[in-house]
Parts: structure tokens; C-alpha cells; sequence
């Protein structure tokens, strides 16, 4: 697994490649934001974990950028921000999650074992198409269809989110299980992120395709294409 680390403190990134040795991981790390910007555009990287503020460009910004220019490879934000605003930010520009600094190690660990998991490029290709009145979505090839229509630049979690909806079409899912099934462990009851990502995902499938993603309110959502909802 390729990793680059996009942080200008050195202690932190000598912590991380000391826990990148033992896990077997392959990290390259960068410590202004302009350079971590090429490198992440040039690299084949499995997983990007950016700095929130970084010289020569914020890491807010290199992230939104990535995301406009159709990169989807998974984002992990570091943050000393802990407010909801800013973390809602950043995960409205296309971060797929954020570690809160000072962090465990070994909790970000586990978050990038999660990503591994669901992204490992190594996995045996199997068929899993699932195709429905409207959408057609292939998990392997990772492309997803609405009307014959390619919906264009989803994130890994956004499309893994359609995914797991067109799956189990008409069932309700909660935050907290949207959760578990998606970024694949316990987000120490976060569901601000669902609500983000649900945000990012229906604006992405435009204004006729996100009709049929349901809020149920104070439950969850729902994917439904015998109704459409009513919000804007």
C-alpha cells in the first residue's frame, strides 16, 4: 500500500513512518502544500492523508482541488480544528474522513486498515453489478450509471454509499449503521459525516436522479424509486 503524507510537522511524520515500517506500508512524505498538490497529481497513491494547514497551500484547499479535478483516491484529514463547522468543511470538500490532532497512531491505523480493505487494488475482480430502473452501477469497475448517463466524480465513499443503497433498495438504514457498513468501523458516533457525504452524493447525481435517495426523518435514508422526495 502507497501512502502519501502531506504534513509539515516532522515529528508527526517520523511517528507515522515508524508505524508505516512496522505495518508494511509504503509512505512518501511532503511538507508544503503546493509540493504535496504535484505529488499527489503525479503519484499512483492508494490513500492521501493531508495536514489541514500547511504552507503554500491549506490543505482544504488541496483537497477541494483534487476532488474538482476528478482524483478519487480516499482522503484522510489531519486536524487541529475540532469544531463541527470544521470538520464539516472539510468533509464537504471531499475528504472521505479526518483524526482530530493530538491522535492515536494507532486509531489512525485502524482507519487506514478500513480504507485498505474496501480499496485494496490486489482483490480478486468478482461481478458485482446491480442494475435497477434507473441506475446501473458496477462495483469493480467502479463506474455508475443513471438513465445510461455516466454520473461523474464520485468520491470512493459516495459511490460506495450509492452502492450499498441500490443493494438493498426500500430499507432503512440509520446513520450509525450507514456507518459500520460504509467506512467499515465504529466513528465513535460521528453521523455528521453521513449527512455530509448523503449532501455531496445527491448534488453529484443532479436534480432527477437524487429524487429517489430518501431522507426518513429521525431515522435515516432510504433508496426508493417507486417515489420521489420532496427536497430541494
Amino acid at each position: 500500500m502507497k501512502i502519501l503524507v502531506i504534513e509539515d510537522n516532522e515529528s508527526v511524520c517520523s511517528m507515522l513512518n515508524m508505524f508505516f515500517i512496522k505495518e508494511g506500508i509504503e509512505g512518501e512524505f511532503v511538507h508544503d502544500g503546493l509540493e504535496g498538490y504535484q505529488s499527489a497529481k503525479s503519484g499512483n497513491w492508494d490513500l492521501l492523508i493531508i495536514d489541514w494547514m500547511l504552507p503554500g497551500m491549506d490543505g482544504v484547499t488541496l483537497c477541494r482541488k483534487l476532488r474538482e479535478e476528478e482524483h478519487s483516491v480516499p482522503i484522510i484529514m489531519l486536524t487541529a480544528k475540532d469544531s463541527e463547522s470544521d470538520q464539516v468543511i472539510g468533509l464537504e470538500m471531499g475528504a472521505d474522513d479526518y483524526v482530530t490532532k493530538p491522535f492515536s497512531p494507532i486509531a489512525l491505523m485502524a482507519r487506514i486498515k478500513a480504507v485498505a480493505r474496501r480499496y485494496n487494488k490486489q482483490e480478486p475482480r468478482q461481478k458485482n453489478i446491480v442494475t435497477t430502473k434507473h441506475f446501473k452501477v458496477d462495483k469493480d469497475a467502479r463506474e455508475a450509471y443513471f438513465k445510461g448517463q455516466s454520473i461523474n466524480n464520485l468520491t470512493p465513499k459516495e459511490f460506495d454509499l450509492l452502492y450499498h443503497f441500490l443493494t438493498h433498495p426500500r430499507q432503512v438504514f440509520t446513520r450509525e449503521q450507514l456507518l459500520e457498513s460504509i467506512w467499515g468501523y465504529q466513528f465513535y458516533g460521528d453521523e455528521r459525516t453521513v449527512d455530509v457525504h448523503m449532501k455531496r452524493l445527491r448534488k453529484k447525481l443532479g436534480p432527477e436522479a437524487q429524487n429517489f435517495l430518501h431522507t426518513v426523518w429521525g431515522v435515516g435514508y432510504k433508496f426508493d424509486e417507486s417515489v420521489k422526495h420532496d427536497e430541494t
